[in-house]
């Protein structure tokens, strides 16, 4: 049944059915052919996929990144980006790599924090600073993964949810391994700069009176993730809590401080939210269905019991997961991979001796590597269909940049205290 399962969501994939449908109607034969379970338990688990109270952080986070965007938030990001690296050889390409890390406690999302920066530092990067388009596409889709793993991600808080982890955790978690992949990545960006001789964005390195101006103007910003972080240390909100306050706090940031957000950016801000929404509440409520199946034909023990038949070793059954992580990647939608492959292939790393809350990091940034590579990387079309790229172009200038990130999850998976630390010692 599983198999039959697996090749009716192959065959819908193939044939360009959605993902969300794809999902819901590749669980038919469970409640179809077996006659053990009523169709009407379908329409059930899609209903109490969303009566949960965690799951409301997912609206409240995508909300509170909208409000900030309509702030002029982002601009001031840009600006101080452009000061801490914008004089270094790479240029703008630097800019976007910290901007990833800066937005990253913003948007939550990796291809919308691409999107935004292929707009806006693409022509740029082009046009002035001597990159060819595969070139700015490459930097800046590879930055975007930074957003994965900065909290407040939506991929983290999705793992959570589906797999009950604290959110909070995965939330420190990701800290670490955030800093750690921009520094990787700037350094990748200016060895790649160096040998193309990529032109500095800035003729000079800012004084520290531009430094110190850039840093209190996006002040406001840059305390959003930090305020996360003492928020659960201290134990003042849950992750969904937090979400609600940080919309109380863009909300007030925009109209009082900033004084940018009017009632049409406002109104523009909780459309794009609504749109989003209602892209992720599908995607959970099918999945839901599937899941369901899933569990019910004992997929989770039989992939356990498959894995720990071909190998007992915990590094190779890594290594596996891995493997089937970055093969899904490559055709499923992150949020999709998230809520249908993690049920499953956590619990046989767990059962290996493996942490879920280091397992959430390596595994979010895996299924965001998925969204780089053909023939269904959503990141990687949207920053090429923005800056006019074909994809075996974007593929030969990505080669420094997926090193840099194996080198990465390399690292992530030989010291575990890379995410393990923050939690450990403040929660």
């Amino acid at each position: 049944m599983l198999l039959l399962i697996g090749g009716l969501f192959a065959f819908f994939l193939i044939v360009g059915m959605p993902v969300a449908f794809a999902l819901a109607l590749a669980s038919i034969p469970v409640f179809v052919l077996t006659g053990t379970m009523p169709a009407t338990v379908a329409v059930q688990k899609m209903v109490t996929a969303t009566q949960s109270f965690p799951l409301l952080a997912v609206p409240f986070f995508i909300l509170a990144g909208n409000l900030m965007n309509a702030t002029g938030i982002t601009n001031r990001l840009v600006n101080f980006a452009r000061l801490l690296t914008g004089w270094m050889a790479g240029g703008l390409g630097q800019v976007s790599i910290v901007l990833s890390m800066l937005m990253g406690g913003i948007s939550g999302s990796a291809v919308a924090d691409a999107a935004m920066e292929a707009r806006l530092l693409g022509p740029g990067m082009i046009n002035k600073g001597g990159y060819s388009k595969a070139a700015a596409a490459a930097v800046i889709a590879f930055g975007s993964v930074i957003t994965a793993t900065i909290p407040p991600s939506i991929g983290l808080i999705l793992f959570g949810f589906i797999n009950e982890v604290s959110i909070g955790q995965l939330f420190l978690a990701g800290v670490v391994p955030g800093i750690l992949l921009t520094a990787i990545l700037m350094v990748t960006a200016w060895l790649v700069a160096k040998q193309n001789n990529y032109a500095p964005d800035l003729q000079s390195f800012p004084t520290f009176r531009e430094l110190l101006a850039g840093f209190v103007d996006s002040i406001w910003a840059i305390a959003f993730p930090v305020i996360l972080i003492v928020g659960f240390r201290f134990g003042f909100f849950t992750a969904t809590e937090a979400g609600a306050f940080l919309v109380f706090y863009a909300i007030v940031i925009g109209v009082f401080v900033h004084r940018e957000l009017t009632l049409e950016a406002l109104y523009e801000a909780v459309k794009g939210t609504l749109s989003d929404i209602g892209m992720v509440m599908l995607l959970i409520m099918m999945a839901a269905i599937l899941g369901y199946a899933v569990t019910i034909e004992r997929g989770p023990q039989q992939i356990t019991e498959l894995v720990t038949a071909l190998t007992s070793e915990p590094v190779l059954i890594l290594m596996l997961i891995v493997t089937l992580l970055v093969v899904s990647g490559m055709f499923l939608e992150g949020a999709a991979n998230i809520l249908l492959i993690t049920p499953i292939v956590l619990p046989v790393l767990v059962h290996a001796g493996y942490d879920p809350v280091h397992m959430g990091i390596l595994i979010v940034t895996l299924i965001n590597l998925g969204g780089l590579t053909p023939p269904v990387g959503i990141i990687m079309f949207t920053v090429c269909g923005i800056l006019d790229v074909k994809t075996g172009a974007f593929a030969r200038a990505s080669i420094p940049y997926f090193i840099a990130i194996l080198l990465f999850l390399t690292l992530l998976v030989i010291f575990p205290q890379l995410s393990l630390l923050l939690p450990g010692s403040l929660m």
